[in-house]
């Protein structure tokens, strides 16, 4: 199996808010476990590991307005689930629009750590995981897709979002295991 070509790991939107609270997603709580070995396992093998969350502010942010009030900064809602045990390595890039990279400082952090590989994971395939991914791809980042460490609200956005990706970002897709032997 080939190695991904100097990877970080995005994990998108793993929030309380996300997984059980405001916005909570069954299918959410189902994937943690996956991405927390998925995580574990690139720490070991010294990938960086980079959280992009939304940190709303209240009463301003345009989300809200479609999505009601939720991870607004500095709320528990707005903190990463405790079962990713986020370390001191990790990093931590706070997002106000679905894309970990618009008006962030992620591209610059992935360029300083020398990534060209984005694996991503996390919540929605078809909304926040799709536009974090468009902007990578158009910034020159290889999409790779962790198939058990991401999902929708439904089957169907999540079949949809993967589909989406492959199409248009020439996005791979593979289990842990896969991924694992990758990294």
């Amino acid at each position: 199996m080939k190695k991904l070509n100097k990877p970080a790991i995005l994990v998108v939107d793993m929030l309380n808010d996300f997984v059980t609270g405001a916005l909570a997603c069954d299918r959410g709580k189902a994937i943690v476990p996956a991405t927390a070995r998925l995580l574990d396992a690139a720490r070991a093998a010294g990938v960086p590991v980079i959280f992009c969350n939304d940190a709303h502010i209240k009463g301003i942010d345009r989300e809200l307005k479609l999505w009601g009030d939720h991870a607004i900064a500095g709320t528990p809602g707005a903190e990463v689930i405790p079962e990713l045990k986020v370390c001191d390595k990790d990093y931590t890039v706070p997002k106000r629009r679905y894309s970990g990279f618009f008006q962030t400082d992620l591209d610059i952090l992935l360029k300083e750590l020398g990534v060209q590989t984005v694996v991503m994971t996390g919540l929605h395939a078809h909304m926040c995981v799709r536009h974090t991914s468009a902007d990578a791809y158009c910034l020159g980042y290889d999409v790779v897709v962790a198939k058990e460490a991401t999902d929708s609200f439904t089957e169907e956005d999540y079949l949809n979002g993967l589909e989406y990706l492959k199409t248009c970002y020439g996005a791979d897709a593979f289990t842990n295991e896969e991924l694992i032997k990758m990294l």
